[in-house]
């Protein structure tokens, strides 16, 4: 079942904003510099999540002032539903990870799995080191792992079902100017 514009529009208008885009912005730069502290001089390869992570790696990526690859993956589990799967690789990495600096961007780090599981992927493929960076960090004890974190977050937040800035609400509103929550979520 396909939901139409009206409906879409409807969930933006009664969302609430729980980052505005300043809010995100000023968050994008204190990664940044975080991530150039702990990375600069050690030819890190940057993995961006798709689609999720398209935004952030795309804000990120010319605040980043040291040499660095960027490549892309697709793995998810969401598939433009509001409920998480089975993992499915869409697109693997083809880059070569072996003894290599891999830092994994993502939009959000809600229970970790998928994140984990790329992680698993980079470690099992050579990456002699993998870091996870994530715009939003939501809040709650359902982690995959106990005391999950990522090793960049821009903004923890509270549980509730999020979009904009790479985020979506059934594949619609990545593009929102900040990060809402849809309304009873």
């Amino acid at each position: 079942m396909t939901t139409s514009h009206d409906e879409l529009q409807k969930v933006f208008d009664e969302a609430d904003c729980i980052c505005t885009e300043q809010e995100v912005q000023q968050a994008i730069e204190r990664m940044a510099s975080a991530i150039t502290d702990q990375l600069k001089g050690r030819d890190p390869l940057l993995f961006c999540v798709m689609n999720g992570g398209l935004i952030l790696m795309g804000q990120l990526l010319p605040k980043l002032k040291f040499p660095l690859q960027a490549e892309y993956l697709h793995a998810t589990r969401y598939r433009q539903e509001t409920t998480g799967g089975i993992l499915e690789w869409k697109l693997r990495p083809e880059a070569d990870m072996r003894g290599r600096t891999v830092l994994i961007v993502d939009d959000i780090l809600d229970e970790g799995t998928t994140l984990n599981a790329i992680a698993d992927y980079c470690k099992a493929q050579g990456a002699a080191e993998v870091q996870t960076a994530v715009l939003v960090d939501k809040q709650h004890d359902r982690k995959c792992r106990p005391d999950l974190k990522a090793d960049f977050t821009g903004l923890d937040v509270e549980d509730r079902f999020l979009f904009g800035y790479g985020m979506d609400y059934k594949g619609y509103w990545r593009n929102a100017p900040g990060i809402y929550a849809v309304k009873g979520l």
